[in-house]
C-alpha cells in the first residue's frame, strides 16, 4: 500500500477474502434479477471507489489532496446506477461514489476514475469543475453537481421531476427524455433537515394533484451523522407509511438485495410517475472523513463491528460463493484496481490548478459580462400612463408571449394575481401550465425554480416579500449561484427571481412586509441584482433580466419596490409624475439612470429613494442649490462608471440609502468611489440598524426627506 498507514478496513477485506474456502458451487440465485456480468461490473465500480477513498487519504497524506469525505460503506450504491439509465438526471450525495463510477460505464468515453482523482487534487483540468470543487459531476452523464450543505439539492431534484412533463406540455425542448425518472441521494442526516423534509412534502403536495413527479428518493442510511447517531428505524419509521410515498427498502450491503430493489423502485417510479423512497441500510467505514478521529465517539467494537457489513467485502463473498471468482482471483482483482488508482493518484497530483483569482472567477466573469451585453428593446403595443405594478404587468404577459419556455409562479401569483395585483390577468392569457401558484414554501420555490432552468425552462418565482427570502437563501447563495462556479458553465440554472421589498408601505406594515435589508444577498458572486423605481425602468429591465438568464443562465433579483406599485404622483397630488410609458429602449445590465444636470450635488441612490431624492432636489432648488439624481437601478453589478463619471462632475456625493446603515448598499457605494479614486467630498444616510415596527413607529427608523435634505444641505454649505 502506498499510504503511510494501511486502513484496518483494507487489510480486514485482504486478510478474510484470503481466508474464504475455494470457490463454491452454489449456482447464481435464480430469485435475483442481478446476473454474473452485471455483479463483476458493479464489483469494479465498488472497487474503483474504495480505492479512490484510499487514494484520497494517502494524496492528503502527501499534501497534494484536498479531500476525504468517502463513499466506504456506501459502495452498493453503484446497484442504484445499474437500475437506472445514464438519461435519468442525477443529483447525488457526497458519498454516491459508486453510483458515478457504475453510471459512467454506462456511457462511453468518460475516464470517471480519473475525473475524480483530478477533482482530489483541485486540477484545472478537471472536467465539471476545473478545480473549483470536488463534486460528483459530468455533463454527458447527466450528474449535476452539488453542493456540500446537506439535503440543499433536494428542492431542485423536486424542480427536476416536475419540469419533465412541464416542458413536454408546454411543447419546449427538455434536457431530460420524457420518461426519465429524477434520482437524488442523500444521508440518514440529510432526511432530518428542514430542506429535505420540505422537498419531500412538496413532492408529495404535487403527486397528490395529479401532478407527474417521477422522482426517486434515495436515503443512504449509515445510522450516523458526522459523530450523531440516527435513532435505530428512526427513517424506516418516519417514510415507510408516508401515503403517496411508495417505500423500498434494500440492503446497501448486498449487491444482489441493493440491485433488485433499486430496480424495483426505479421501475415503479417510471411507470407511475409519481415519487418512491428508496432506504439503502449501509455502514460508514474510515469515518466521516480522513480528519474525522472516529474512536473520539464511537466505540472500538462498534468500529470493526460494521466491517463484516462492508458491502465491497460481501460482494467479493457473493461472488465467489457462487464460483463466479476464486479467493486469489478476488485479490488479484482489488490489487490490480488499487495499483491503477494509485499510479493515476501519482501522475495528477502534479496537474496544475488554479493560479490566480481571475482564473477562480472565470465562469463568475464569464457569466456577468455575457449578461451584460444584453440588450433588449422591449416588445409590444405602446402604452401611456403606466404606473410600476402595470409596467411589471405588461412586461410579464409580454415575456409569457415571446418564450414559450417561460414561467411564472409563486404564492398567489395565479388566480389572485398577487397580493398588489402585479400578476392579474397573467394566468387567463398565458393558461395554468405557465402561471400557476405554488405551495407557501420559499425553498420549494426557488427549489422548482433552480429544477426548472436547469432541464431547460425559464422560470420567473415570485417570492411574495423580501423577508420570505431569508427562509430559503440558501437556495440562492448554495445552489442557484454556484451551479455555473462549480460545472465550469456546462450546466446553468437560468431564473429571474422577483420579489417585493422595502419600506414604506402604509396601512400594511411591519417588518415582514416592509423589510429593508438585502444584505444577504448582496454579496453573492455572479447573482444580478436589479431593483428598478420607475415604471418604465421596470419593463426594461425586467426584459433584459429576462434575457440574462435566457442567453448567459444568469440567476437575476429583481426586487420590486411595493411603496411605489400604485404611486402615480412625484412632486403634487394629481402632478401623475411617476406615471410613465411603456419602453421602446433597452436598459443594459450596470447602467445608472441620470435625472438632471446639477452642478452643485450628486446623489446616488436606488428605490423608494429615487422618489424621495427627486422631491428633495426640487426643494434644494428653491435654495440655490443645484442636484443631479442618479438612480443605480442595478445594485449588482453596481454601475461604476456612471457613478463615477456624475460624482466627478459636482465633486460633492450623498449616497441615499433606503436600506440599513450596518451592511446596506450605500457602504458598497461608498467603497466602490474610494477605490475608484474619487477624491471629493461625499456623505451617506441610511436607514437605522433597526427591524421595521408597525405603524407610524416605522417612520422613525426609515430614511425620511428631511434627513436627505439637512444631508444635503450641510454637504452643500462645506463647499467653501
Amino acid at each position: 500500500m502506498a499510504s503511510s498507514r494501511q486502513e484496518a478496513i483494507d487489510s480486514h477485506f485482504t486478510t478474510t477474502v484470503s481466508a474464504l474456502p475455494g470457490p463454491g458451487a452454489e449456482p447464481w440465485p435464480d430469485a435475483s434479477t442481478l446476473t454474473v456480468p452485471n455483479a463483476l461490473a458493479l464489483f469494479d465500480a465498488q472497487l474503483a471507489s474504495r480505492h479512490l477513498d484510499l487514494a484520497a487519504r494517502w494524496l492528503r497524506a502527501q499534501g497534494k489532496g484536498f479531500y476525504t469525505i468517502g463513499s466506504s460503506g456506501h459502495e452498493g450504491n453503484a446497484a442504484v446506477a445499474a437500475a437506472l439509465r445514464p438519461t435519468d438526471p442525477a443529483l447525488l450525495h457526497y458519498r454516491s461514489g459508486g453510483f458515478y463510477l457504475a453510471r459512467a460505464a454506462q456511457v462511453d468515453g468518460s475516464d470517471p476514475v480519473r475525473d475524480v482523482l483530478l477533482g482530489l487534487v483541485a486540477a484545472t483540468s478537471e472536467p465539471i469543475s476545473g478545480g473549483r470543487h470536488k463534486v460528483f459531476g459530468h455533463h454527458d452523464l447527466n450528474v449535476i453537481p452539488q453542493t456540500s450543505t446537506i439535503a440543499s439539492h433536494l428542492p431542485r431534484a423536486v424542480g427536476v421531476a416536475f419540469s419533465i412533463a412541464r416542458a413536454r406540455k408546454l411543447d419546449v425542448p427538455c434536457a431530460w427524455p420524457d420518461d426519465a425518472v429524477t434520482v437524488c441521494s442523500f444521508g440518514d442526516a440529510s432526511a432530518n433537515h428542514s430542506t429535505a423534509v420540505g422537498a419531500i412534502n412538496a413532492a408529495l403536495h404535487a403527486s397528490y394533484q395529479g401532478l407527474p413527479m417521477p422522482l426517486l428518493f434515495v436515503c443512504e442510511d449509515n445510522g450516523i451523522g458526522i459523530s450523531t447517531k440516527t435513532p435505530r428505524g428512526w427513517v424506516a419509521r418516519t417514510y415507510a407509511n408516508r401515503e403517496g410515498l411508495q417505500y423500498f427498502a434494500g440492503d446497501g450491503c448486498d449487491l444482489a438485495d441493493a440491485y433488485d430493489t433499486a430496480l424495483a423502485a426505479a421501475d415503479w417510479v417510471r411507470s407511475h410517475r409519481k415519487p418512491a423512497f428508496l432506504h439503502l441500510s449501509t455502514v460508514r467505514l474510515m469515518g466521516h472523513a480522513g480528519s474525522d478521529y472516529e474512536p473520539a465517539y464511537r466505540k472500538p467494537d462498534e468500529i470493526t463491528g460494521d466491517f463484516d457489513r462492508d458491502p465491497v467485502l460481501n460482494t467479493a463473498k457473493l461472488l465467489v460463493r457462487h464460483g463466479v471468482l476464486t479467493p486469489q482471483e478476488v485479490i488479484e482483482r482489488y490489487e490490480t484496481v488499487r495499483g491503477a488508482v494509485i499510479d493515476l493518484a501519482r501522475e495528477v497530483s502534479e496537474s496544475p490548478q488554479l493560479d490566480s483569482a481571475a482564473a477562480v472567477a472565470r465562469p463568475l466573469r464569464d457569466t456577468l459580462d455575457e449578461a451584460k451585453a444584453v440588450s433588449v428593446v422591449a416588445p409590444g403595443p405602446a402604452a401611456d400612463g403606466l404606473t410600476l405594478a402595470l409596467a411589471i404587468n405588461r412586461a410579464l404577459k409580454d415575456v409569457l408571449a415571446r418564450y414559450p419556455e417561460a414561467m411564472v409562479f409563486g404564492e398567489d401569483v395565479a388566480r389572485k394575481g398577487g397580493v398588489y395585483g402585479v400578476t392579474r390577468g397573467l394566468q387567463g392569457s398565458a393558461g395554468p401550465a405557465r402561471v400557476f401558484d405554488t405551495l407557501l414554501d420559499e425553498q420549494t420555490i426557488l427549489g422548482l425554480a433552480l429544477g426548472a432552468g436547469v432541464s431547460g425552462l425559464l422560470p420567473i418565482p415570485e417570492i411574495q416579500y423580501l423577508a420570505y427570502l431569508h427562509n430559503a437563501a440558501d437556495q440562492i447563495r448554495g445552489e442557484g449561484a454556484t451551479l455555473q462556479f462549480f460545472s465550469d458553465r456546462q450546466y446553468r440554472n437560468p431564473m429571474v427571481v422577483r420579489i417585493a421589498g422595502y419600506g414604506y408601505q402604509k396601512g400594511f406594515g411591519g417588518h415582514f412586509h416592509n423589510d429593508n435589508s438585502i444584505a444577504a444577498v448582496r454579496d453573492i458572486p455572479g447573482v444580478v441584482i436589479a431593483t428598478p423605481a420607475r415604471p418604465d425602468d421596470a419593463a426594461a429591465m425586467l426584459h433584459t433580466c429576462v434575457a440574462a438568464a435566457k442567453t448567459a443562465g444568469a440567476v437575476c433579483l429583481y426586487l420590486e419596490p411595493i411603496a411605489l406599485y400604485h404611486t402615480k404622483d412625484l412632486y403634487a397630488d394629481g402632478d401623475g409624475e411617476w406615471l410613465a410609458s411603456y419602453p421602446t429602449q433597452a436598459v443594459q445590465i450596470g447602467r445608472a439612470r441620470t435625472y438632471g444636470d446639477g452642478t452643485d450635488l450628486t446623489i446616488l441612490t436606488f428605490g423608494n429613494g429615487l422618489w424621495m431624492s427627486l422631491r428633495v432636489a426640487r426643494r434644494l432648488a428653491d435654495q440655490d442649490i443645484s442636484a443631479r439624481v442618479v438612480d443605480l437601478r442595478w445594485l449588482a453589478p453596481l454601475p461604476v462608471d456612471d457613478m463615477m463619471r456624475e460624482a466627478n462632475a459636482t465633486g460633492r456625493v450623498l449616497i441615499v440609502d433606503e436600506t440599513r446603515e450596518t451592511g446596506g448598499v450605500g457602504e458598497g457605494v461608498l467603497a466602490e468611489l474610494l477605490s475608484h479614486g474619487y477624491t471629493g467630498r461625499v456623505v451617506k444616510v441610511a436607514g437605522s440598524d433597526s427591524f421595521i415596527p408597525l405603524g407610524d413607529a416605522a417612520l422613525q427608523v426609515l430614511l425620511s426627506e428631511d434627513t436627505i435634505e439637512a444631508a444635503a444641505v450641510k454637504l452643500v454649505g462645506s463647499r467653501a
